[in-house]
């Protein structure tokens, strides 16, 4: 199923089977027959739903779909598989407005690693509601810790723990607000997308703090000092039209729906290429924000070299001369 864009949920059967169904005796050793009965059934129980109530559809969805999948259960997310070669996590915390806890990064951290081992998985979405990537951090959690506390234990640490590891690429499609912890998560991915309502912000001045996961520095180096110091001073936001023009974003989409497919399509591409030069060219545009330009120009031809020892490399330059579709052996 398509989990956005043209989303659909399970209503009541039409026409359900009846209780004495007996599967014939010649196919009594093929279970197949059974289940394409049952598949059929749920296809004839399948509506559209108007927009206003799409989100909440997709979120149930995910649910039904993860559990097919056999994929673990989280109490704070959503982990499913809309397209071949593509996880998609949606942040599932509504009533705080996805508000940033540990308890949503030990899921997030190990959904992220469970995806990102997973060679059948080739790019990563991570997304929350219509009305909230992430509107902050969770102040309950931190409003009466202590600096020993906060110190001793490198609290929030675990925020960045684990994204900035990732070989897999990671496609954040930002929805609503995306404030504070919500801004710091949209800028660890390698592409943000978001709607021309999304609002981005680093407003921890107005708590007595500064970011503290990352955002004085990653969104410092995407938009330059001047502009980052007037929005972190004043704690004020930035919209999603902002942010694709000021290079914070890849793109921007007129809808959240639009903004959630678009990501997944572009993931679905990702995923579609050679594995073994997706992670070189993740690696080599992440070394970029680290290294001196010689230094980093030095990195990237050594990295092109490698490719060369690639079973890949033959594979997509053969099928190039050939007017062919590369088939990629993913080594």
């Amino acid at each position: 199923m398509t989990l956005s864009g043209g989303d659909l949920m399970l209503a009541k059967p039409a026409a359900p089977l009846p209780l004495d169904f007996e599967v014939p005796p010649a196919s009594r050793s093929h279970l197949s027959y059974f289940t394409s009965r049952l598949a059929m059934a749920s296809l004839r129980a399948v509506r559209p739903l108007p927009v206003a109530t799409r989100l909440a559809s997709v979120s149930r969805l995910h649910r039904l779909y993860s559990s097919a999948a056999s994929i673990p259960h989280y109490d704070n997310i959503l982990v499913s598989a809309p397209k071949p070669g593509v996880g998609l996590i949606t942040l599932n915390r509504p009533r705080a407005l996805n508000a940033l806890s540990t308890a949503v990064f030990r899921e997030l951290n190990d959904a992220l690693r469970q995806l990102d081992d997973d060679r059948s998985t080739g790019a990563i979405v991570l997304t929350g509601s219509e009305k909230a990537f992430a509107a902050g951090a969770d102040i309950k959690e931190m409003k009466d810790l202590s600096f020993s506390d906060v110190f001793n234990t490198n609290f929030i640490n675990i925020w960045s723990s684990t994204i900035p590891g990732l070989r897999t690429p990671l496609i954040a499609a930002v929805n609503g607000h995306a404030l504070g912890g919500g801004c710091e998560l949209a800028l660890m991915a390698d592409i943000i997308y978001c709607s021309s309502t999304a609002t981005f912000g680093q407003p921890e001045i107005k708590l007595g703090i500064i970011p503290g996961g990352g955002g004085s520095q990653r969104l410092t180096r995407a938009i330059g000092k001047s502009k980052a110091m007037e929005l972190i001073l004043t704690g004020k936001n930035f919209s999603g039209i902002e942010a694709e023009q000021w290079g914070v974003a890849a793109r921007v989409f007129e809808s959240s729906e639009a903004c959630v497919q678009g990501a997944i399509d572009t993931a679905a591409t990702i995923a579609g290429m050679s594995s073994v030069a997706v992670k070189a060219a993740k690696e080599v545009v992440n070394k970029s924000q680290d290294l001196p330009l010689r230094d980093g120009l030095e990195y990237e031809r050594k990295v092109f070299h490698s490719l060369f020892g690639s079973k890949d490399q033959k594979i997509g330059m053969t099928a190039f001369a050939e007017k062919k579709k590369a088939e990629w052996s993913n080594e």
